[in-house]
């Protein structure tokens, strides 16, 4: 399937209410499993992954197809570790080309007895459930900031708790905050002083929780209002003082623009045109904004320098080729060392007449181009139901707004 967008004749003010977090969905899900609550995660996720969490763990089967999902590859993992019985998990042929080693053998260092299905390092595993020892445990700070999670909130479920010690530079810490303030919320408090994380052991204390919506979906509700002079925009949901990395999305768009106030409506985006001449960022804490800021600034004409984007090469796709090869579709030519950076100086080449946008399976690759429509008149994005991983109402929502979607 493809859609053609096509960019809004006149833009009113709108009001959307945001899509509900997947990122505390997920860890809420885990969290009460683990709990033993029969008490309900209130206001849950509508997006793939968090529906294929509720499907795993309410599932009476042995056998785990999660699709897509990342986050519940990771986290589930980890939570059959120590279910007793014999597990198996699997997912789509992308997900058999992420890593998930790491996470493996540091389980099975603290008693887990995880097998490779197939290829060594990737899904499918076999997982053979029992008590854990836990104890003391090495990571680099480097690796995804789910492995780290994964480990942490089955932490106090271990017989020694969990110490971990993270070495070298500590990548995506707000999404470890997150998790540590939410087991915190389940009534396990740990330390995290220099680079070691302490996690008694102990048990998790059933918890009414009631998931806020995600600050990553607003951060295209940003990216429209950039690029749409005279937009005022209102964001129903999001917590003004949240523990979503993300949440860092208003701060940064004030170089490129947008005014963000909160009103007892909801979040008020305001275009000031007021733009940076040069975007320079480090996105070590918030990889997931990378490419809706890639679009956006070289919509705006804004040259930028982005670092911190190791991650970004082991998500849905290589993000960075991706935004290299999309962008240079819409006339933009950017480079990279492929490694953790993403630049662009200004260049431009010929664009296609009408860009076909590949998403790779990415559902973020959808969200962040489909708005550049407002800069270039119109394109196409392939497989654009993709964004039913994260934002399922995504299309709706932008059509409401002013922007013409339609299945070609």
């Amino acid at each position: 399937m493809i859609y053609s967008v096509s960019s809004p004749q006149e833009v009113a003010p709108y009001t959307v209410a945001l899509p509900t977090s997947k990122s505390i969905s997920n860890r809420a899900l885990i969290l009460n499993a683990l709990a033993y609550s029969a008490k309900p995660i209130k206001n849950l996720s509508d997006s793939d992954d968090t529906q294929l969490l509720i499907k795993a763990l309410q599932s009476d089967s042995n056998h785990f197809d999660i699709g897509a999902a990342g986050t519940t590859m990771r986290f589930l993992t980890a939570f059959l570790s120590k279910i007793v019985g014999e597990w198996t998990i699997t997912g789509s042929e992308r997900m058999k080309q992420r890593p998930i080693k790491i996470l493996v053998e540091a389980l099975n260092k603290l008693g887990a007895k995880i097998e490779y299905m197939e290829q060594e390092g990737y899904p499918p595993l076999r997982i053979f459930g029992s008590a854990l020892e836990g104890g003391d445990l090495e990571l680099p700070g480097d690796v995804s900031s789910q492995y780290i999670s994964a480990l942490l909130m089955i932490g106090p479920t271990m017989k020694n708790g969990l110490n971990l010690t993270l070495t070298g530079e500590i990548i995506s810490r707000p999404y470890i905050l997150l998790t540590l303030k939410m087991m915190e919320t389940f009534g396990i408090k740990s330390q995290w002083e220099g680079n070691i994380i302490s996690v008694p052991e102990g048990s998790y204390t059933p918890t009414d929780f009631t998931v806020e919506a995600d600050w990553s979906a607003a951060s295209y509700w940003y990216e429209i209002a950039a690029l749409n002079k005279n937009c005022e925009l209102t964001l129903k949901g999001v917590k003004r003082y949240s523990e979503q990395g993300d949440s860092k999305v208003a701060e940064l768009f004030t170089q490129l623009g947008i005014e963000s106030k909160f009103t007892k409506n909801g979040l008020v985006l305001k275009n000031n045109n007021q733009v940076c001449k040069q975007f320079n960022y480090n996105f070590i804490e918030q990889p997931d904004l990378a490419q809706t800021f890639a679009v956006t600034c070289c919509c705006l004409g804004i040259p930028f320098k982005f670092t911190g984007l190791q991650t970004l090469k082991i998500k849905e796709t290589d993000r960075i080729n991706a935004l290299i090869d999309e962008l240079k579709k819409m006339g933009f030519v950017l480079t990279s060392n492929q490694v953790d950076d993403l630049n662009w100086d200004g260049e431009t080449c010929n664009k296609d007449e009408v860009p076909t946008i590949a998403t790779y399976k990415d559902h973020r690759m959808a969200m962040a181009f489909a708005p550049a429509v407002s800069c270039i008149g119109e394109m196409k994005i392939d497989d654009p139901a993709v964004v039913s991983k994260s934002y399922p109402k995504y299309w709706d929502h932008i059509k409401e707004f002013g922007y013409i979607s339609e299945e070609i």
